[in-house]
């Protein structure tokens, strides 16, 4: 796999049982790629390590006065030196490709296993660590296998050497055979300690990472109730901790650092003031001598690639052990594709609660719970965040189709959507049936002073579908957001389509004609809106109460308004002390629904309301 080739048609299914067992995984998986760098290392090394013994015979060579013996080291330095720059060039090529390409299969991997399970995934890893893994962790991840088959060749270079010295010059050869390997394991037992310090680091970077999320997404509430400074300080503490970490562990391997120069500097003052005694006594030529210093010398090179696999090895196995576990989540009902693909319509039903919502009507859903109205909304998209019965679509459970079937038929739309950044031409360009356009979408969810303030905050956009988005549309307000975020699921016009509260962040007035242009933009199509809003339901072909999850009333908003208190205690959200009153307050919701197409009297109720 080349860079050009990416992404993977298919990046295969990971082994996610642990982090040492997913980062195997890669690795078998890029074996063509770590034989190409293993290759290509191997050259540079050899290359590296030959260019002692070119010295040494030129160095003998000039005490014995040969020519043609100096001419001949010449030309094996030069052939050295061109190995050295070839070998070098295409190792980084080939490990930066082994790096990048791995990268990339994890993106890949977090990405369909975000598509998989939805939004059941923010409900069981928090959106902080999924951002750390695909960003930080990713690199950690991509370092290691990328550094490992340059180890490898390092590892093969450094015991040919040491062959080669003991064939060469035996009496040298024996102490750079034993000190090697010694310098090599000296530094074992500070890794588990070192291993310790990098993994509360990554710990800690991570919680920090979550935090920092958590707070930018909120920012323009916590400013609403003035605790910016309180999560800032929080941040700043979970900040110091992650340097008070980093520093931790630095030093450690500041100190694995220094005993890997250490360590063979004392074995080339061995290996010099045992050659010495020897060419004195004249067991050694001076060429020889000059060799096997080298040798040593130069060896130091390889051998720190000791060093850094074990940093990388330290540093990506909490990122790879983060990464598993992500990928190792599942659906808590993962039969999807035991049926052939097709969507499928009719009644959309939920055996759980007993809620049914008809074929091609509008159904409004009343939850006391808002927490059990979200769970119920993804149970009907397919969602299910636990194990369960499975929701029928036209009596075929949706667990039971391919998951692009069914997405296809449900679509749900919770009541925190995200805007991606972009043109509001991208945001709007989803996968749809292509019936409703996208300014039928826009007119049925009000959007046109949505539209004014993007014009106007895009100077150079003519039209109104090319204004700039700016990320998660920080610059609209909340109901600006939810409209733009209704009009994208209308346009994708769905068997069945599933809205959590879709207007809680706008005005009594722009409510009225949403619900209008949401029944008419959705005539004919099943619809469900999970609401307490009086202006929706009233404007619902049935209403579904929903009481301790299990539906106990169905009816008309106006029926069950007067016949049923529970309902009355939550579309009206009246307390026990207003109960004696129940019957004024429903009163006034029924005349709230006669005056939908009415904005003066609905002025005066709003007027009303204020001054109570």
């Amino acid at each position: 796999m080349q860079i050009q080739d990416l992404p993977y048609p298919d990046p295969g299914v990971p082994d996610a049982r642990s982090g040492p067992r997913f980062l195997w995984w890669l690795f078998r998986n890029q074996l063509g790629g770590q034989l190409k760098s293993l290759a290509w290392g191997l050259l540079h090394f050899a290359s590296v390590a030959a260019l002692p013994f070119c010295v040494g015979v030129a160095v003998q060579a000039v005490v014995d006065r040969s020519g043609d013996r100096l001419a001949l080291a010449g030309g094996l330095l030069a052939l050295a030196c061109v190995g050295n720059a070839v070998g070098d060039t295409f190792l980084h090529r080939t490990a930066i490709t082994n790096w990048i390409t791995a990268a990339a299969r994890v993106q890949q991997l977090l990405a369909r296993k975000a598509a998989h399970l939805g939004s059941a995934l923010t409900r069981r890893v928090a959106a902080g660590e999924v951002v750390a893994v695909s960003t930080g962790d990713v690199e950690k991840i991509g370092w290691f296998v990328e550094a490992l088959s340059r180890f490898t060749a390092a590892l093969v270079t450094v015991v040919l050497v040491c062959v080669g010295l003991l064939v060469y010059q035996p009496a040298l050869g024996v102490v750079v055979a034993v000190g090697l390997p010694a310098l090599a394991l000296a530094v074992l037992p500070l890794l588990p300690r070192a291993t310790r310090r990098a993994d509360t680091q990554r710990e800690k970077a991570g919680r920090a990472t979550e935090l920092a999320s958590d707070t930018v997404a909120g920012l323009r509430v916590l400013r609403g109730i003035g605790g910016e400074e309180l999560f800032l300080d929080r941040y700043r503490s979970a900040s110091q901790e992650v340097r008070h970490a980093a520093v931790r562990s630095a030093r450690m391997w500041s100190l694995i650092s220094a005993i890997q120069v250490l360590l063979p500097g004392l074995l080339l003052i061995a290996v010099v003031w045992y050659g010495v005694r020897l060419a004195r006594e004249g067991r050694i030529t001076v060429g020889e001598l000059v060799t096997v210093y080298s040798s040593v010398m130069v060896l130091t090179y390889p051998l720190r690639h000791f060093e850094e696999i074990a940093m990388a090895y330290s540093f990506s196995r909490p990122s790879a052990k983060r990464a598993a576990g992500v990928l190792s989540l599942q659906r808590p009902t993962d039969t999807a594709g035991s049926r052939a693909a097709g969507a499928p319509c009719g009644d959309l039903y939920d055996p759980e609660t007993g809620l049914l919502a008809p074929a091609g009507r509008l159904t409004a859903v009343v939850c006391g719970d808002p927490d059990a109205a979200g769970l119920l909304a993804e149970r009907l998209g397919g969602h299910p965040s636990q194990e369960g019965t499975s929701v029928l679509l036209g009596g075929v459970p949706l667990d039971e189709l391919p998951l692009d079937s069914a997405r296809t038929a449900v679509l749900v739309q919770d009541k925190d959507p995200v805007l991606l950044s972009g043109t509001l031409r991208e945001l709007l360009d989803v996968p749809a049936s292509g019936v409703v356009q996208p300014r039928e979408a826009l007119a049925a969810a009000q959007c046109d002073d949505v539209l004014a303030a993007l014009v106007q905050g895009s100077l150079d956009a003519a039209d109104p579908l090319d204004a700039r988005i700016t990320e998660r549309g920080r610059s609209l307000s909340g109901g600006q957001r939810q409209r733009l975020a209704l009009a994208r699921s209308l346009i994708t016009d769905p068997e069945a389509l599933v809205l959590d509260e879709p207007t809680s962040a706008v005005d009594s007035h722009t409510e009225a004609r949403i619900a209008q242009g949401v029944r008419e933009l959705r005539a004919g199509r099943t619809t469900v809106v999970f609401t307490s809003s009086p202006l929706l339901l009233d404007r619902a072909d049935r209403v579904v109460f929903l009481h301790e999850g299990e539906a106990v009333a169905v009816g008309a908003h106006r029926e069950l308004v007067r016949t049923e208190p529970r309902y009355r205690a939550v579309v009206t959200r009246e307390t026990d002390d207003e109960t004696a009153l129940n019957g004024s307050v429903a009163l006034k919701d029924v005349l709230k629904g006669d005056a939908l197409q009415d904005d003066d009297v609905l002025q005066e109720l709003e007027e009303i309301e204020e001054k109570a």
